[in-house]
């Protein structure tokens, strides 16, 4: 005997009752594994896709941002080295301060700028100045933190918080001669 005889041979043994309770835990097990497997994951995914909608549209905003920069970035008249050199000495100068940063011109398309415990936040704005101005981008970064001055106690100068400054070389790259 197989056991699908077996199977209906018990069948045929149950009563009425046990057989409607059967039937019933058969039809609850069965929409148990349909809620799991089908219904559950699709809600789930339903119940997610506008915040991954949000996310989405955010990261295209973001593209499209980046896109127009670009754009824009490539639209600026090149600059002769000469020029971009010019500009490149004004921003260390203003932007960072001569007792901040040394500019140092080699023969290539490059400059080299050595900084001395530079503030962070003067480093970056002279970056996106150097950037914009010079047509300069960093080629080559050698930084380190600088040890951080300690305030006086007591004087009312002193800050709350540390700055953090930077040491080290910035090798910007200059526009190619024309």
């Amino acid at each position: 005997m197989n056991f699908s005889e077996q199977l209906k041979a018990r069948w045929a043994a149950l009563a009425t009752r046990e057989r409607q309770m059967v039937g019933a835990a058969i039809a609850l097990v069965a929409l148990a594994l349909l809620w799991w497997i089908a219904l559950a994951p699709a809600l789930r995914t339903l119940a997610a896709a506008p915040a991954e909608h949000a996310q989405l549209d955010a990261q295209l905003q973001q593209m499209a941002t980046l896109q127009n920069r670009a754009k824009a970035l490539q639209s600026q008249p090149r600059l002769a080295r000469d020029e971009a050199l010019r500009s490149l000495e004004t921003s260390v100068r203003e932007g960072l301060g001569v007792n901040n940063a040394q500019l140092m011109t080699a023969g290539g398309d490059g400059a080299t700028i050595t900084l001395r415990a530079t503030p962070a936040s003067t480093v970056a704005q002279w970056l996106a100045q150097a950037r914009g101005n010079a047509h300069a981008v960093p080629r080559e970064v050698h930084l380190t933190r600088a040890p951080a001055a300690t305030p006086v106690p007591g004087s009312k100068d002193a800050p709350l918080l540390p700055q953090v400054r930077w040491e080290g070389t910035v090798v910007m790259a200059l526009p190619a001669p024309r």
